[in-house]
C-alpha cells in the first residue's frame, strides 16, 4: 500500500501548495459512471491472450482543478477503474496438471492447450492518479455552457486482480475445432470409459467454475495515457458536467510471457459535480 499513500499525499500536497500560494482558483469535484475495459494482445500472441471482448463495469474519482486561465486548467485525479475483460464460448485453457496421468495413459504428452466451452471474467481494480492538462470553452462570455478536452499521464496501482470461471459441466478437446475429444479413463482399471449404448469411449468433462486470485501473476504497478471531452453547466459555484474518454495503459500487465502479452484500458461515460472554491 506504500504506493497508494505516495499518490493520496501527492494530490494533497499539490492542492495545499496552490492554496497557499493563490495564484489559481480551485474547482473540487467527484465523479462517476461507466467504464468499458478490454485487454489488448500486444506482442507475443497465444491461444490465452487474444479474442477478448468488452464488459461494463465502474469507476469513480475525486479531482481537483487548478485553474490557471479562463482556457487552461491542471486537473489532478484520485480514481478507481475497474478493468479486465471476457471471454465466452469454445476457447483455450492450460492443461491443467491433474490431467498428466490421462495422456500418460494415452501415451502422449500432454498439449499445452486444451478447449472448452466456458466463460472466463478477468477483473483487475485499479488506484491511478491521472495528472490532466484540460483546455475549456465557454459559448459565450455570459453562457453557463463549457466544453473541455483534458488529456495527460497516469499512474496506476493494482489493487486486486482475480479470473472468474463459470460454465459448469463442458467435454474438453484437443483441437480448437472440437472435433477431437479426449476419452475418460476408469481410475481402478486404466482403461476407456465406454458408453454401453453407442459402444464408443465417453468423452472426459471438466467443471468450469472457479474463482483465482491472479494479483501475483501481474505486474502491480502500470503507467499509460488518459483523456476526455466533456460538458459541463455552472450554476453560481456550483458545475455538473458529463463526459466521455478512455485510459490505456502502456505497459504489459503479465509477469510472465508464456500465455502472451496484455494491456489494459477501458472506455469511460461520466457524470460529476464540482463546487467552485
Amino acid at each position: 500500500m506504500k504506493l497508494k499513500t505516495i499518490l493520496l499525499s501527492g494530490v494533497f500536497a499539490l492542492l495545499s501548495v496552490t492554496c497557499i500560494w493563490g495564484q489559481s482558483k480551485i474547482n473540487i469535484g467527484v465523479r462517476g459512471g461507466l467504464t468499458i475495459p478490454n485487454l489488448t494482445a500486444v506482442g507475443k500472441t497465444t491461444e490465452l491472450n487474444k479474442d477478448y471482448a468488452t464488459s461494463t463495469r465502474f469507476g469513480a474519482a475525486i479531482f481537483a482543478e487548478f485553474k490557471l486561465s479562463s482556457l487552461f486548467s491542471i486537473q489532478p485525479m484520485l480514481e478507481f477503474s475497474e478493468q479486465g475483460a471476457k471471454k465466452s464460448g469454445f476457447q483455450a485453457l492450460p492443461t491443467p496438471d491433474e490431467l498428466a496421468p490421462i495422456f500418460g495413459l494415452m501415451g502422449q504428452q500432454s498439449p499445452t492447450y486444451l478447449y472448452a466451452n466456458f466463460k472466463s471474467n478477468a477483473k483487475l481494480n485499479y488506484l491511478m492518479l491521472p495528472v490532466l492538462a484540460k483546455f475549456g470553452w465557454n459559448f459565450s462570455q455570459s453562457s453557463p455552457f463549457r466544453v473541455y478536452v483534458d488529456a495527460g499521464p497516469f499512474v496506476g496501482l493494482l489493487v486486486s486482480a482475480k479470473q472468474v470461471i463459470s460454465g459448469g459441466d463442458s467435454p474438453v478437446y484437443l483441437d480448437s475445432n472440437g472435433t477431437a475429444t479426449i476419452p475418460a479413463f476408469d481410475p481402478s482399471t486404466g482403461t476407456p470409459v465406454i458408453n454401453p449404448v453407442t459402444g464408443e469411449p465417453v468423452p472426459l468433462t471438466m467443471p468450469f467454475n472457479s474463482t483465482e486470485n491472479i494479483k501475483d501473476q501481474l505486474y502491480h504497478v502500470n503507467f499509460g495515457l488518459e483523456g476526455n471531452v466533456g460538458l459541463q453547466y455552472q450554476i453560481n459555484r456550483n458545475i455538473i458536467f458529463i463526459e466521455g474518454g478512455g485510459n490505456y495503459g502502456l505497459l504489459n500487465i503479465q509477469k510472465g510471457t508464456a500465455n502472451g502479452k496484455n494491456n489494459s484500458g477501458a472506455g469511460t461515460v461520466m457524470i460529476g459535480y464540482a463546487y467552485a472554491l
